[in-house]
């Protein structure tokens, strides 16, 4: 995992590396790994992922 200091802000510089994002019609994020394709996560909150590149 990434840091950036000053350690333990709670923040990070910059995006999550071979990451993005997609909203589904039914208004969850699903996160997708950009080298084989495969959707690793799904957040149901409405809110997108901290970090990671939006697709378009």
């Amino acid at each position: 995992m990434a840091t950036n200091p000053p350690k333990g802000d709670g923040h990070r510089n910059g995006a999550v590396r071979d990451r993005s994002q997609t909203q589904t019609p039914s208004g969850h994020w699903v996160k997708r790994d950009t080298n084989t394709g495969q959707f690793m996560d799904v957040k149901s909150d409405g809110k997108p992922f901290k970090g990671v590149t939006k697709e378009k």
